[in-house]
């Protein structure tokens, strides 16, 4: 089973990452959080094999939150994913 942690700002994303993912009998979402801060207190607790993680968040962005689980020395693998909408 593969352990999966959702990191985004946006409850409606994550909700539907969520649907996508337990879909698939060999995947199971194991944690969410709403920003970088919490991702590190949720990876800590549920202990991911996989972290999809936004870049743009309150608190503390992806780039921070993803060096910090990293740093830690887990299992689990970070797939960042975002997407900007910026005129510039």
């Amino acid at each position: 089973m593969i352990r999966v942690v959702l990191v985004d700002d946006q409850a409606m994303v994550r909700a539907g990452f969520r649907m996508i993912l337990e879909s698939e009998v060999d995947i199971t979402v194991v944690g969410e959080a709403g920003d970088g801060r919490e991702a590190i207190d949720v990876v800590a607790r549920s202990a991911p094999h996989v972290v999809l993680m936004d870049v743009r968040m309150p608190v503390m962005d992806g780039i921070e939150s993803t060096r910090q689980i990293v740093a830690a020395a887990g299992e689990a693998r970070v797939l960042i994913l975002t997407t900007f909408d910026l005129d510039d």
